[in-house]
């Protein structure tokens, strides 16, 4: 069972989800896991809480599940496209976003009753979205895209990046310092709002074998993050990205989702059933 994406809305009641419609929940804090009834067979890959009570699910052929009891009952929403759907992003539980394969995104103003397509002005799969406002926001995808908007989405403008590799996740800690990480360890920063992305990619050692992609990453302030993406790839840094340290993982499979509900501890998901719980030192 391969699990591709994990949400927490607090220390306790957690979500994952992955191949086939599978769908977890845990209300201990990740002790014990239940299965959620099914209501796809596609392969899901975001989920997203914008509260204790609203939250999404996306996946393949446009699928898009939303859930208005906590995450107790999971119902069906069109969504207009039959493209998969990669990742999302509510700002409230109105407000969102979704990206998906070919340039999609989607944007909702009711909570999901209607998704509108937003023109993105690109056909590279976008597979990362955020928004720090309803109105402030970027997508990340294929080809070295970065995608930002000052308008909530009514006008994407493509940034410059130089770069090849397929970007896969975006986060801004604020306004102005952000990152994004991507294909054979791909490491960008900008600290000037998306004005300019410096490459942070570290170099390869002797003999170079190429770097796993890099699928998630996640800041609980200023200084300390988290990388983690294929083979095991797991990154740690505790001073803003100059330095970052590989912690030992019990077995090297892949990782795709992070969550973090607050600064202190979080989880992990991925390749066989991995689900990780990651404590504020890395481990």
């Amino acid at each position: 069972m391969t699990l591709l994406d994990t949400f927490f809305l607090d220390i306790n009641n957690g979500w994952a989800v992955g191949a086939g419609g599978t769908m977890l929940r845990t209300e201990d804090g990740g002790s014990t896991w239940i299965s959620v009834p099914r209501r796809t067979s596609a392969l899901l890959m975001g989920i997203f809480f914008s509260g204790h009570q609203h939250g999404w699910v996306v996946g393949q052929n446009g699928t898009v599940l939303h859930s208005g009891d906590g995450g107790k009952t999971w119902l069906p929403q069109t969504s207009g496209t039959n493209s998969p759907l990669y990742g999302m992003f509510f700002k409230n539980q109105t407000h969102g976003w979704i990206v998906g394969a070919r340039g999609t995104i989607l944007h909702t103003q009711d909570g999901g009753q209607n998704w509108f397509d937003q023109q993105s002005g690109t056909s590279a799969d976008l597979f990362g979205i955020q928004f720090l406002d309803e109105k402030q926001g970027w997508a990340v995808g294929a080809l070295g895209v970065i995608l930002t908007t000052k308008d909530g989405g009514q006008h994407w403008v493509q940034q410059a990046t130089d770069s090849p590799q397929t970007f896969f996740d975006i986060q801004f800690v604020d306004k102005q310092v952000g990152w994004v990480v991507g294909t054979q360890g791909a490491i960008f920063r900008t600290i000037t709002g998306g004005a300019q992305w410096e490459d942070k990619t570290r170099p390869c050692g002797s003999p170079c074998i190429r770097p796993p992609d890099f699928l998630k990453i996640h800041f609980t302030g200023f200084r300390n993050g988290w990388i983690i993406g294929e083979r095991g790839a797991f990154l740690v840094t505790k001073d803003a990205g100059f330095n970052w340290r590989e912690p030992e993982l019990p077995e090297p499979y892949s990782l795709y989702g992070l969550a973090f509900p607050d600064s202190h501890t979080g989880w992990a998901v991925g390749d066989q059933g991995t689900i990780l719980k990651i404590s504020a030192n890395g481990s």
